[in-house]
């Protein structure tokens, strides 16, 4: 019985050190602003480095390309939770042949922007490069929010009771409550997460057209989440689903085309 106890007593101080650990550095496990990928792709010349300013007065580094804001779209670029604007460029790069400005912001705490990512955080920083679009006379009817991974629950938060344009999600999740229940299923994930991220509570509230697009054979963010946030969606709503695609989405041919039908049919 002795030896019981003792099994069991190692194994509860065990199972509490594990959820003390992961209460205390989970947003080190969460955001990944060191972690690169970046492929040595140049960013074409006309993008401009801006800095983009929150309530509290953290610079926050992007980049401008400015066509036209008069006469074409604005995409708004939120990127995932790791790595830096470079590891994006692959896909900017597409954008250069399309009638589209775009902005692209580094969250707090990536890019050696000052501040450590949060939730809310994430949100401000959106917020503000919304303010700074404004400043440029762009209006909401005229902005396109992309989100990218870990983005796309910044975009659907920000899109709520908005005008934009439309709204593009590239491999969205539920909730970040469902994605630590995937990756931690031991763990009682709904109560020790502070930065939550509900998207699934949210897209509802969206009213913009909206492109939805997810591979099958996702490693990091199960497919069934991004097609159970297309199924909540409202209309008109789109969707970009392959077989073969993993986390990060190869800008092929069929996907830009996609992408571009999209965006072109919001003008």
């Amino acid at each position: 019985m002795n030896y019981l106890t003792n099994i069991l007593s190692i194994f509860a101080l065990g199972y509490l050190a594990t959820l003390t650990f992961t209460y205390i550095f989970q947003r080190s496990l969460l955001y990944h602003p060191n972690e690169n990928n970046y492929s040595g792709d140049k960013l074409f010349a006309s993008t401009k480095i801006v800095k983009i300013k929150t309530k509290e007065n953290i610079e926050l580094l992007g980049w401008f390309h400015e066509k036209d804001i008069k006469k074409y779209k604005t995409i708004l670029f939120f990127h995932g939770n790791t790595g830096s604007l470079e590891n994006r460029i692959h896909k900017l790069n597409h954008y250069k042949n399309m009638n589209i400005n775009f902005l692209i912001i580094s969250w707090r705490g990536f890019s050696q922007n000052k501040g450590k990512p949060t939730e809310n955080g994430l949100y401000e920083d959106a917020a503000s490069s919304i303010r700074w679009l404004k400043s440029k006379e762009i209006t909401e009817e005229d902005i396109i929010i992309y989100g990218e991974s870990l983005g796309t629950a910044v975009a659907v938060d920000i899109a709520q009771n908005k005008n934009f344009a439309g709204i593009i999600l590239e491999s969205p999740f539920t909730s970040m409550i469902d994605v630590g229940k995937e990756k931690y299923p031991f763990l009682p994930v709904r109560f020790l997460l502070k930065d939550k991220y509900e998207s699934d509570k949210k897209i509802k509230n969206i009213k913009s057209p909206i492109l939805i697009m997810h591979g099958r054979v996702d490693k990091i963010v199960p497919f069934y989440m991004g097609e159970k946030m297309y199924e909540l969606a409202n209309k008109p709503k789109y969707y970009y689903f392959t077989d073969y695609d993993d986390h990060m989405m190869e800008y092929n041919g069929k996907l830009v085309k996609s992408l571009s039908n999209f965006i072109y049919s919001l003008n």
